[in-house]
């Protein structure tokens, strides 16, 4: 009997992945050119994370499935195999379907430690069997209804070129091989988010096109004694995984500034996102935005740290000398046996990857969907356009012998991660050198697209092979093309800001004098606003004699 194991292509830390996440949503009629997109950043402390792969195929009857954990990578158990799958290239197939997570944990003893599937191996799995995402929705909760649900609470985003959804499970205990899930359709002309805190609460129950939900959403709660009202007021969030100040402050807080972004009305929430008022509004579950998106929006809005809001990083030392947007873990801290607490923004140095999927249904479907993917914090990288009918992992994203704890040159994740943890510590230094070089490759992107897929739909026409053949070249040739950059910029940031001075360049050329020698390099000192902050701290202490 042939076996298929199913995890992701990666090596992973103990501690649990999803808990830390992002996901953005903008249905099809709130972008500027029709797509349906979606983001994740996928966070954890000290992940290692490659671009998952896995190919189409046709399966013959008994074949199995392996499953292992896609946090912890222990072996659950195994399946039946599909009698056919699609070709998966990170988390978007060939038929443009898109998913991603952020985890809320929820009610612990909901979890079912007996089930097979964990929520990493069910996103894998509904890619390889879905062609839309009603479809990937009934596939994952079929599994999760048929092996057990081996994961914590989750919101999915579920997308295709046509419509957005948003789902959320949980399991109903150990040995129960059994869901409560909520799913909703988000309205076309709507921006989403989720951010590790359940956010569906009431849903039109009546609502069969755009509402979808387990039959016993209601009923096990009834059961448990945790809601006793009637099933119109019944809210999953309120009832499974309320919010607490670290779901409001952590969690919703990421979603407010996303919203804040593209909305003139959401200075009514801050308190809600602040998390300190007890009995403030909640925010909705969508918003129509102000204006329509692009993918290069998308972009920004995961490299947020907070900017221009209440929850701005830039007005404390706790950035250091170079008013660092970043944060040390853990989030919480003591001092004197008091509890304080770091914000958590949308970008993180802990991000494995990132991306932004744009699905386009005008398009043939291998044209149509790009996972603009980064391997590193947002913030810090370019996103790479990668096809949905990519063949094969581009060698950056899926490097043999790398893994968390085993650097690699070849390696995206590893070099990306070197660059941005040279500029974290001198941030408003150096990271102007960095957004330099990472704005322009964003803009080659942007530049070429019209053109390779001009010449990808000319190719369609005849031969869908040629066409896939050149998109899967082109998403690996932009691969090899960002990991060398990123390398150039390592040497370039090393030299030019080494120990704390910067020398001079034209260009990216360092300037020499008329000796030949490297000019002399400028030194900057404190910034003068932490040089203020110094001086209080100390009095005296620094003052120059007379």
């Amino acid at each position: 009997m042939k076996k298929t194991i199913l995890f992701s292509l990666a090596f992973f830390a103990a501690s649990v992945t999803g808990f830390a996440c992002t996901n953005f949503i903008v249905g099809k009629k709130a972008s500027v050119d029709g797509s349906v997109m979606c983001s994740y950043s996928a966070d954890d402390y000290g992940m290692f994370q490659s671009l998952a792969h896995y190919p189409a195929g046709k399966h013959a009857k008994g074949e199995m499935v392996k499953i292992f954990d896609w946090d912890t990578n222990e072996y659950h158990g195994e399946i039946p195999q599909a009698a056919e799958t699609w070709n998966v290239i990170g988390n978007i197939n060939e038929w443009q379907v898109t998913i991603g997570e952020t985890t809320f944990g929820g009610r612990e003893e909901m979890v079912d430690s007996t089930g097979i599937i964990d929520y990493g191996s069910l996103i894998y799995l509904a890619l390889q069997r879905s062609k839309t995402a009603r479809e990937a929705i009934k596939v994952m909760t079929t599994l999760a209804e048929t092996y057990g649900y081996n994961s914590g609470g989750e919101t999915f985003t579920i997308c295709d070129p046509n419509e957005a959804w948003i789902m959320e499970m949980m399991g109903c205990g150990a040995g129960s091989k059994s869901v409560v899930w909520v799913a909703l359709r988000i309205p076309d002309d709507a921006i989403c988010a989720h951010a590790n805190q359940s956010r569906i609460r009431t849903f039109n129950q009546k609502d069969k096109q755009n509402v979808m939900y387990s039959k016993n959403v209601v009923k096990f709660a009834r059961e448990k004694g945790w809601f006793n009202g009637k099933d119109a007021d019944f809210s999953f969030c309120d009832t499974y995984a309320a919010a607490d100040f670290g779901g409001r402050r952590f969690c919703e807080a990421r979603v407010w500034t996303f919203f804040n972004m593209y909305s003139d009305d959401m200075a009514q929430y801050v308190d809600y996102a602040a998390g300190k008022v007890a009995d403030a509004k909640p925010m909705p579950l969508w918003i129509m935005p102000n204006r329509k998106l692009s993918v290069h929006d998308m972009e920004m809005a995961m490299r947020d740290h907070y900017e221009g809001t209440p929850f701005a990083l830039d007005s404390d030392i706790g950035g250091g000398i170079w008013d660092m947007p970043y944060r040390p873990t853990p989030l919480q801290f003591k001092v004197d046996g008091k509890s304080y607490f770091n914000e958590r923004p949308v970008s993180t140095q802990q991000s494995g990857f990132v991306y932004v999927s744009q699905m386009r249904s005008w398009l043939p479907r291998e044209v149509g969907g790009i996972l603009w993917f980064g391997n590193d914090d947002a913030n810090m990288v370019a996103f790479t356009p990668v096809y949905c009918c990519t063949a094969e992992a581009p060698r950056p994203y899926n490097t043999p012998g790398a893994d968390n704890i085993t650097f690699s040159m070849d390696n995206a994740f590893w070099v990306c991660n070197w660059v941005s943890n040279m500029v974290y510590p001198r941030y408003a230094q150096m990271f102007g050198s960095l957004q330099t070089v990472r704005d322009s490759l964003d803009n080659s992107y942007f530049a070429a697209q019209s053109e390779v897929e001009a010449k990808a739909l000319e190719l369609s026409k005849t031969d869908r092979q040629a066409a896939v053949d050149y998109l899967s070249k082109y998403t690996s040739d932009k691969a090899d093309q960002m990991l060398d950059t990123w390398k150039n910029l390592a040497t370039y940031l090393i030299v030019k800001y080494n120990d704390m001075v910067v020398k001079e360049d034209v260009n990216g050329k360092f300037v020499r004098d008329k000796f030949g020698l490297g000019k002399r390099p400028t030194r900057p000192g404190y910034p003068e606003r932490y040089a203020r902050e110094l001086i209080k701290q100390t009095g005296t202490k620094f003052e120059v004699g007379k």
